[in-house]
């Protein structure tokens, strides 16, 4: 468990560095890194808690970090944005 939580952190950290590179953001390195990263683990302990209570998963833990980390990059700058 402690594995995945450590590869979804390196997922996010890894799609948003590569949203800043590629200009699909401009928050900065530091900032996209910790809306991507607050993403994945809101994601991934819903994962862990409606799959180990419910028997209930998404996708691959893989899979929820990179739709979580561009999901909180969607939403979370545009909201700030006037």
């Amino acid at each position: 468990m402690i594995i995945t939580l450590i590869g979804t952190v390196l997922i996010a950290a890894t799609i948003a560095s590569l949203s800043e590179k590629t200009g699909f953001t401009h928050n900065g390195y530091l900032q996209s890194i910790i809306i991507c990263i607050g993403g994945a683990f809101l994601l991934y302990f819903m994962h862990v808690l409606l799959g180990r209570m419910f028997g209930f998963r998404f996708w691959s833990s893989g899979m929820n970090a990179v739709i979580a980390s561009i999901g909180a990059l969607v939403i979370v700058p545009t909201h700030w944005r006037k």
